[in-house]
């Protein structure tokens, strides 16, 4: 692997710089806080364990301060940009600074949530720095779509953070705790200061590190119909299970059967629950479904 020269990570002037010359303002409606810190994105991509042989997929690369980072050690790096100036802009970026690694890069110019493939090896880790407002759905369509990623690390809102890695019990466990963790072992990876960025946010950032699980929950129950029982539970989160899910299942008697059936006491809260347990209730609702016999139809003119 060839070596990047020394300067060639974006510092504060030169994000302002190249900023100034697309007549690029950072957006709130897109949630863009550019990472001026060479420290900073040198510290991501060791945190993330990135390797030698990966294939990097970065979400939201805006002026390319990551990407260049993760260029210096990863085999590969593929970004994901939504916005048309940044992604027109970033090929020449990493050119004009990394030439001796620029054929290891690819661009994808499209929203994060409508990509369903990648050019070249399949990407064996997820890093980015996600606007708080769509970091989620981004991160669970990203873990969803590409089961090769093994390794996640991402750069949320520290509140999103920790409800990303919450565990059953903590007031802030809920949808997002849960979905993750279908997936993936879930922890937070550090903190990040708003000094860091351009312009500062009003928030604090958090690192979150997901691990893929290496065997999938065993369940019969499908991703969907688990979701749909987290959904339905974290609705109503002040509500007894066996009321937050009487709409999911029909009835408070059916729910209470699927429950009592998962092991689950109808009167616990969806805020205790493991994925586990979920996969139980959603396991056990289709296994009532498909033992129930199918109603006869009648026949015409009887």
């Amino acid at each position: 692997m060839s070596s990047p020269t020394p300067d060639a990570l974006l510092g504060p002037a030169d994000i302002r710089e190249l900023a100034a010359a697309l007549g690029v303002r950072p957006t709130k409606q897109r949630g863009q806080n550019f990472v001026i810190d060479a420290n900073t994105v040198r510290r991501i991509v060791r945190t993330a364990g990135v390797r030698p042989d990966d294939v990097v997929v970065e979400v939201g690369p805006g002026l390319g301060s990551l990407t260049l980072a993760l260029l210096e050690v990863a085999d590969r790096v593929t970004a994901v940009e939504i916005d048309d100036v940044l992604a027109s802009a970033l090929p020449a970026t990493i050119t004009a600074r990394m030439p001796a690694r620029a054929d290891r890069f690819a661009l994808v110019h499209s929203d994060a949530m409508h990509v369903a493939e990648l050019p070249g090896p399949p990407p064996t880790a997820l890093v980015a720095n996600l606007p708080y407002n769509v970091a989620v759905p981004v991160l669970l369509h990203m873990l969803e779509t590409f089961p090769s990623i093994e390794r996640t690390l991402v750069m949320v809102q520290s509140e999103v953070a920790d409800r990303l890695a919450a565990a059953p019990g903590n007031k802030v466990y809920g949808v997002p705790s849960v979905k993750a963790n279908w997936y993936a072992e879930v922890k937070r990876a550090g903190a990040i200061g708003r000094n860091v960025f351009w312009p500062a946010p009003n928030v604090d950032s958090g690192l979150v590190s997901l691990v893929r699980r290496a065997e999938p929950l065993q369940t019969k129950a499908s991703r969907k119909e688990v979701f749909a029982v987290v959904d339905a539970a974290f609705a109503q989160r002040r509500k007894t299970l066996r009321a937050a899910l009487a709409g999911w299942a029909g009835s408070a008697a059916n729910a209470e059967a699927a429950l009592v059936a998962a092991g689950v006491s109808p009167q616990a809260r969806g805020e205790s629950l493991t994925v586990a347990q979920f996969a139980r209730i959603a396991e056990a609702a289709t296994v009532d479904r498909e033992a129930s016999p199918e109603p006869q139809a009648e026949e015409s003119g009887k």
